[in-house]
């Protein structure tokens, strides 16, 4: 396919993982790309792979997506595609969680995506682009011990539905991914803590016990989120607006009462 021949794309937080995934697939659909990430060989690695731009740097800082925003502007032409990747932090219970990390989960989840969007918003309107907010299944139901994290994937929601809200009649469409487990570097340090707390053997056994009761049986890859990316981000969805996919093998269908059974 090439959905997007002409069409350019900045992703925040696409060194690894689900970014990576993407910016590599808009590529791969003629897209060009511009990467972003606080982490320069990460992101650069994945530019070179993707034939991408990349420019290094924090995505809750207006001054540096207002340059990322400046440069899909002069050196392509336009903003057609902003994907808000970049996440994490907030994880404790409300009684664990101190004010810093508090405020590390709201800059990393929601400040990102608030002033990427903001920064990219202009030059959206300009083209009838479109946003893709990373959210996760953290947004719909409340996991163990991650009161930020929950939290601000929560917020990320209401923060889709306004901006498609407000800016679906300028043509800009907003929508959000809900995935579940996923195999990226991140998660698979989270397998490792739970390696040692259960006396497992492997990152892959962590991995099928975090999906046994998941009807896929299994953790998604970044190729395949970044496929629901792509389809939200090209006009095959063009009357999709302020929706919410869940890409989790079905993990949020399961009804827990019934598991005994």
């Amino acid at each position: 396919m090439n959905r997007f021949h002409g069409k350019t794309a900045i992703i925040t937080g696409a060194g690894t993982g689900i970014g990576a995934a993407t910016a590599c697939r808009i590529a791969e659909e003629g897209g060009s790309v511009i990467l972003t990430g606080r982490r320069v060989e990460p992101i650069e690695a994945v530019a070179t792979r993707c034939g991408g731009v990349a420019i290094a740097g924090d995505a809750s800082s207006a001054d540096h997506m207002d340059h990322l925003v400046a440069t899909a502007r002069d050196k392509f032409g336009g903003l057609d595609v902003m994907v808000c990747n970049a996440g994490g932090f907030g994880f404790g219970t409300l009684s664990d969680i101190t004010d810093d990390d508090w405020a590390k989960a709201v800059q990393a989840n929601l400040n990102t995506a608030m002033v990427a969007a903001r920064s990219a918003m202009p030059a959206l309107i300009e083209r009838r682009g479109n946003l893709l907010m990373m959210a996760s299944i953290a947004a719909l139901a409340a996991g163990p011990e991650a009161c930020g994290y929950v939290t601000m994937k929560h917020g990320l929601l209401g923060l889709t539905r306004s901006i498609a809200r407000d800016f679906g009649k300028k043509g800009v469409r907003c929508n959000a991914i809900c995935p579940g487990w996923v195999r990226t570097e991140m998660a698979d340090a989270e397998m490792a803590e739970l390696v040692e707390q259960k006396n497992l053997t492997s990152i892959e056994e962590a991995y099928a016990l975090v999906t046994r009761d998941v009807p896929m049986g299994r953790p998604a890859t970044g190729d395949e989120v970044a496929a629901a990316v792509a389809f939200l981000c090209s006009c095959d969805a063009s009357m999709i607006t302020g929706a919410t996919l869940t890409v989790d093998g079905g993990a949020t269908i399961v009804d827990i009462p019934t598991l005994a059974f």
